[in-house]
């Protein structure tokens, strides 16, 4: 029997223009592909329906187009498979792993203010910086989590991080891949990420969810990201372990920063492609500076 081809994926949120970043990763997917002789998709993360606009979503096809990228199969929109990921949600929940949580974020930093107060020390960070949940709603009866929802009070779904462990055991590790095919494993943590949230008041799902049951549904074998999603791979690996999905070999690109350090992102206004084409910036230049000639 021949081998499948392998299957790349390119995912932009349709929350803004596509900027500089994300044509390298764009590019650097295609260049992959191309070199594995594999697939290349194009999916539409938009479950932040309040963010997410069709202008946006039409952009990101007039820029890749614009850089000359062509994509295979269909375009899967997140926001036309909620069903998928409330499925995912059921499976976990029939597992005993995720409880409602009725936190707010104020709620919650003013409960590690006083707990850094009580103990004078600085409660811990998860890997992007943010304080860990301080589990004020992990051990609240079911009678009262059913009460609280039935009265319609709002909520998120949180992953209960130490029983998710004793499913999968401490022992977690995946396989990244270099551009000539090398492979090497990588061990990782996902305690230090805490109780994550799997869905949020105003989706029901939340990134870390969707991307892992999506990459499952469509097959792909190889995700290539920027760095800045490394460390949230480990919350992926326990997801992918806890589902029974498999888990892609995976590759991190490097970042590219503006002239103050910081990594460009559509938050910071950071130019767009679309800004760099009316300015008469060609998609040949484009490839040349960030290097793909």
């Amino acid at each position: 029997m021949a081998k499948s081809p392998p299957v790349f994926r390119f995912a932009p949120s349709p929350n803004g223009r596509l900027h500089l970043g994300h044509a390298l990763s764009a590019l650097t997917n295609a260049r992959l592909a191309a070199a594995f002789g594999g697939r290349l998709l194009l999916r539409i993360e938009d479950i932040d329906l309040a963010r997410c606009r069709p202008e946006f979503e039409q952009g990101i096809h007039d820029d890749l187009a614009w850089l000359g990228l062509h994509f295979d199969g269909a375009v899967r929109r997140q926001s036309e498979h909620f069903y998928d990921y409330r499925s995912a949600l059921a499976q976990l929940q029939e597992m005993g792993l995720i409880y409602p949580c009725f936190c707010s974020r104020q709620d919650v930093k003013q409960a590690v203010a006083r707990r850094e107060a009580e103990t004078g020390e600085p409660w811990p960070r998860d890997p992007d910086g943010a304080p860990l949940y301080p589990g004020c709603c992990r051990n609240l009866s079911g009678a009262e989590q059913r009460g609280r929802i039935a009265a319609g009070e709002p909520h998120v779904l949180r992953l209960a991080m130490d029983r998710a462990l004793a499913c999968t055991g401490a022992d977690l590790s995946y396989s990244v891949f270099d551009a000539e095919g090398a492979v090497r494993r990588i061990a990782v943590d996902p305690a230090r990420w805490g109780d994550v949230v799997l869905a949020r008041k105003d989706a029901p799902t939340s990134y870390h969810l969707a991307v892992v049951v999506d990459d499952a549904l469509q097959g792909v074998s190889h995700v290539v990201r920027g760095r800045d999603l490394e460390a949230a791979t480990a919350i992926h690996l326990m997801l992918q372990r806890l589902l029974g999905l498999a888990v892609p070999l995976y590759h991190f690109h490097r970042l590219l920063a503006d002239e103050t350090g910081q990594k460009l992102a559509k938050s910071r206004q950071s130019p767009g492609l679309a800004d760099l084409r009316a300015q008469g910036v060609t998609p040949a230049a484009i490839r040349r500076q960030l290097g793909f000639t």
